[in-house]
């Protein structure tokens, strides 16, 4: 039985859903908004106290308490020993947020999706709202750092991301406010927090699944289309597809040796012209499988052409990850010159 049915057979009044008081973060705000979603949460109170006594009365307790009982729907991770983790494979140590998308995720997705629990898409979001969004804001409330091990400072300072926009939501140390001024600031940052994470569902709904299955098919017919390498290292897509949050997985669940994974994907852009992009090492690196070659690199028109022995080049950036031409024709040359 899910958690989300027990909480439902075990429930005889309204619900309460309860978190702590005071300084509010990005993980119980998200978790409280994900806890709303379920209907039957949709209603519930919501209570922010530190006060055993009240805390006891939650049906479900979320960020304090100092215990993760999931019988007793009682999700902390403060406490000495904690160490839960969203799946063997994933190292990041749970926050609230993590916690409740763990126990409750697949419901969520159910309810707001207002699809049966077996759909198809229910496994793939639910692992892919975690990666992409719960994550983040678990290593973030749980102070591990993005890049372990690394001492130099960074380049530069980011305070864009959620938790910091939660945050900035908390009132200035030097302004006056009460409980209702803190509980209304905690439901803004709950309501902008959850409003993120579903618009990302829906984009992954209404945008990602579908571009998945044109890159399934091209990847399927990287060999056979004219003009392709006979290894599979080009791919062709005969629209713009945002094909780079699919590859690399799917390389791996179709078994793609090393020596014949994509190096260069080939597509039409807005204007009618052709792009040959390089498929980089993994899907956060800036850095090229395969760049284009150094020669081609910050090269533009008559010059690149006439360089690369390749009618109607239009450019290679300096870097070498991406480049144009004219027609398609050039942009499969352009590739396939660019494996030699």
């Amino acid at each position: 039985m899910s958690d989300a049915k027990r909480i439902k057979l075990e429930s005889s009044h309204r619900p309460i859903i309860v978190t702590h008081s005071g300084t509010f973060h990005a993980d119980e705000a998200l978790a409280v908004h994900l806890l709303s979603k379920l209907p039957v949460l949709h209603d519930a109170e919501l209570i922010r106290t530190r006060d055993p006594a009240e805390i006891a009365k939650g049906t479900i307790v979320v960020d304090v308490g100092a215990e993760y009982v999931p019988e007793k729907h009682r999700y902390d991770h403060h406490q000495r020993g904690f160490s839960e983790t969203f799946d063997a494979e994933h190292k990041t140590k749970l926050s609230s947020a993590g916690l409740v998308w763990k126990h409750f995720g697949r419901d969520i997705l159910t309810a707001h999706l207002n699809c049966s629990a077996d759909d198809k898409r229910i496994p793939v979001l639910y692992k892919k709202m975690y990666d992409d969004f719960v994550e983040a804001i678990d290593g973030h409330d749980n102070g591990i750092p993005l890049y372990p091990g690394v001492s130099e400072p960074p380049a530069y300072r980011s305070r864009t991301d959620l938790s910091s926009r939660v945050s900035y939501m908390n009132p200035r140390w030097n302004e006056t406010w009460d409980d209702a001024d803190l509980l209304a600031r905690f439901r803004r940052a709950s309501s902008m927090a959850g409003s993120e994470f579903f618009d990302r569902v829906n984009d992954a709904v209404d945008g990602w699944f579908p571009a998945r299955q044109l890159v399934v098919d091209a990847l399927h017919a990287r060999k056979s289309f004219d003009g392709a390498d006979e290894k599979g290292r080009i791919v062709l897509f005969q629209r713009a597809v945002a094909w780079k949050s699919h590859i690399f997985d799917l390389e791996e669940s179709m078994n793609i040796p090393d020596d014949e994974k994509p190096l260069y994907i080939v597509y039409p852009d807005e204007s009618n012209k052709w792009r040959v992009q390089a498929v980089p090492v993994n899907l956060e690196s800036f850095e090229s499988r395969k760049a284009l070659p150094e020669a081609w690199r910050g090269i533009r028109d008559e010059q690149l052409s006439g360089l690369s022995g390749i009618p109607s080049c239009v450019f290679v950036h300096q870097s070498g990850f991406i480049g144009g031409n004219q027609t398609k024709e050039g942009a499969l040359t352009m590739a396939k010159k660019a494996l030699e």
